[in-house]
């Protein structure tokens, strides 16, 4: 039996428009900068792996710390947030290229129907966050009888 993973085609574009617009440096600040679909100003990138017992989603987020970073399930949605803060300007040093991306950032992945909402564990290392789902027992349908009159 094989998963199936409910394609959104405004998540696709989406993502087009936040590559569209790094690969072009195209400035999201401020609501007049901001394009129609865009909700964060960045998106980390992810792996998510599988084995026998459980989905591993390891998501990059070097120089955050844990406590900027919110993770979530709710609804068979797990979301993870948080914010990348830029650094405070000095005036004793000059900025000559800035390529690192900061401000806000959401990632919603939904989840198979096999994973234990429950079981959600999370580890922050070294600017990476590796999350932990276990997978459940499948669950049976439920049959009802039905009184025909």
């Amino acid at each position: 039996m094989s998963n199936l993973t409910r394609w959104n085609p405004i998540n696709e574009l989406e993502d087009l428009m936040g590559r569209y617009n790094r690969m072009f440096g195209v400035s999201r600040t401020g609501s007049e900068g901001k394009d129609l679909f865009s909700r964060s100003d960045w998106a980390p990138a992810v792996d998510i792996k599988e084995t026998d017992n459980a989905f591993t989603i390891e998501a990059e987020l070097p120089g955050m710390d844990k406590k900027d970073v919110k993770v979530t399930v709710r609804d068979g949605v797990l979301s993870i947030e948080g914010e990348r803060k830029h650094e405070e300007k000095s005036d004793d040093k000059k900025v000559h290229r800035v390529e690192r991306f900061y401000g806000s950032f959401m990632r919603r992945f939904t989840l198979p129907e096999n994973v234990d909402d429950n079981s959600v564990k999370a580890n922050f290392k070294d600017g990476l966050l590796t999350l932990t789902l276990q997978k459940a027992e499948p669950k049976e349908p439920k049959a009802i009888e039905v009184d025909v009159q």
